[in-house]
């Protein structure tokens, strides 16, 4: 796409955004929790639910494709979708479906950061996981619309690792996403060097206790105590020392069970239950090691990955950071090389198929005995669940623009 045809979209997603801005008030219960050190994002792109609960104590919120797409299915950007199809006319259609869809996802977060005068957090399309050149190029775009606000969402891959990189090293403010274990986000501080990373804690606690491995109590939490504490060693020396985000809370006692985690994204839900139900007596929990309800059996499928991080990966981040790859390709093939192949599996279109199909939380048996012989690993495989299933999120939401694009 030439940069003309890019200034022109720029143009036309700050266009006329005038949003009645949110003035939040102090709330002493949120108050009590940013005591503890913890900064809190809502994890919602609906602007009515995030306005009841915000609070001058919240400073970002927080967008995926799913939430995007909730947003887009209730039909209040199909006429601005008609719009738009005029400003990419003469991109081939799937161009144009993918342009569009980096519109509405801008003009969405243009507004909540209009509306509330926070960071906002805007995702990648899921077809640019794989692609280096297309994540520094829509990353810088977004960046470019609103400097002093959006913070880009790359999704964990060994090329969405270099992609990352090469946007901070330009400026740009990254929230590294979709990990799932302190390993996975050894990597991403080493490499990437982002702004923020994740754990997606309440999908950890979800695949034990479906894959009856335990109850799934305190792997979660677990997860993310351990994270933290290698996250903040390895980067508190950086000019912008990476913070931990716990994400995918599923309830609001684990406002508590993680207070002074470096970030909180909060569905609304959890954030109302948390005031309806707590007191806001928080204190840190970062001293606290979490007991993980597992069955005896469990332990042949390395649980412990989760929270445990090998000298093994240790000295392979270092090695990837010091001497980068030249592509994602090298850097899968030097994951396997130092023993550390679980992070970057080789897998066939069949197995992503299965992936896909399972939904967010893999069905263990289908991958159980690769699992035991160190092939796969619980982090790997929910990190690839997790990116299909914002894959056949963006592929609703992608859809829903064809239609009105072609007057169906």
């Amino acid at each position: 796409m030439n940069e003309s045809l890019k200034e022109k979209i720029r143009n036309f997603v700050l266009d006329g955004v005038r949003e009645e801005k949110v003035v939040g008030t102090t709330d002493p219960f949120w108050q009590g929790l940013k005591n503890t050190g913890t900064e809190l994002w809502l994890d919602t792109g609906d602007m009515e639910e995030a306005e009841k609960n915000w609070s001058a104590e919240m400073t970002a919120l927080t967008t995926n494709n799913t939430l995007v797409n909730n947003e887009i299915q209730k039909g209040i950007y199909d006429s601005f979708i008609a719009e738009t199809r005029e400003i990419v006319k003469e991109l081939p259609l799937q161009e144009q479906i993918v342009e569009i869809a980096f519109i509405l996802n801008a003009r969405h977060g243009l507004r909540l950061a209009h509306k509330f005068g926070g960071f906002v957090s805007v995702e990648l399309h899921t077809n640019t996981a794989h692609n280096f050149e297309a994540i520094v190029d829509y990353g810088l775009r977004y960046f470019e619309i609103c400097p002093d606000q959006f913070i880009v969402k790359v999704p964990y891959t060994a090329v969405g690792l270099l992609g990352a990189r090469k946007l901070r090293e330009l400026g740009v403010k990254i929230n590294f996403t979709l990990e799932f274990s302190a390993r996975q986000n050894v990597m991403v501080a080493a490499i990437t060097k982002p702004n923020y990373c994740n754990v997606f804690l309440g999908r950890i606690g979800a695949y034990i206790s479906a894959s009856g491995l335990g109850n799934g109590s305190g792997a979660g939490e677990r997860t993310v105590i351990s994270t933290q504490k290698f996250v903040t060693g390895l980067t508190r020396n950086n000019e912008v020392p990476t913070k931990l985000i716990a994400a995918s809370l599923r309830n609001y006692p684990q406002l508590d069970a993680l207070a002074g985690t470096d970030v909180y994204t909060m569905p609304t839900k959890v954030a109302a239950d948390g005031k309806e139900n707590m007191d806001g007596s928080f204190k840190s929990k970062l001293d606290v090691i979490y007991p993980v309800d597992l069955v005896e059996d469990a332990a042949k499928y390395f649980p412990e990955k989760l929270w445990d991080v090998t000298e093994q990966e240790l000295a392979l981040a270092k090695s990837l950071d010091e001497n980068c790859p030249k592509n994602g390709s090298e850097l899968i093939h030097r994951a396997h090389e130092a023993g550390c192949g679980d992070l970057f599996p080789y897998l066939s279109e069949k197995d992503l198929q299965f992936i896909a199909s399972d939904g967010k939380i893999p069905k263990h048996e289908r991958w159980a005995n690769r699992i035991e012989s160190g092939e796969l690993a619980i982090d790997t495989l929910l990190n690839l669940a997790g990116l299909a299933s914002f894959t056949a999120d963006q592929a609703e939401l992608d859809a829903r623009i064809k239609r009105i694009i072609m007057g169906e």
